[in-house]
């Protein structure tokens, strides 16, 4: 599905963001929409790795990223807390 993507995970704060990427170039993030994850880029983003160095990961508690231990429940639909 995302042919050439290295998948990996990286701790930030008190969270860890599971996160696709590939490509080269200059790079540009994909983000997904409520409530979907990463996987929602698999058309476009390879045919963007061609030109650019492609970031897609799943936002803290949606895919398989984590929330913060002290996340109240509705945290993982909160717009300010995703930016």
């Amino acid at each position: 599905m995302f042919d050439g993507f290295q998948l990996d995970r990286v701790d930030v704060g008190e969270v860890t963001l599971r996160v696709r990427y590939g490509g080269g170039g200059k790079p540009v993030v994909l983000l997904h929409g409520h409530p979907r994850t990463h996987t929602t880029r698999h058309r476009v983003a390879p045919q963007l790795s061609d030109s650019f160095f492609v970031v897609c990961p799943d936002l803290r508690g949606y895919g398989q990223s984590t929330l913060p231990p002290d996340a109240p429940e509705h945290a993982q639909s909160s717009k300010r807390a995703m930016a």
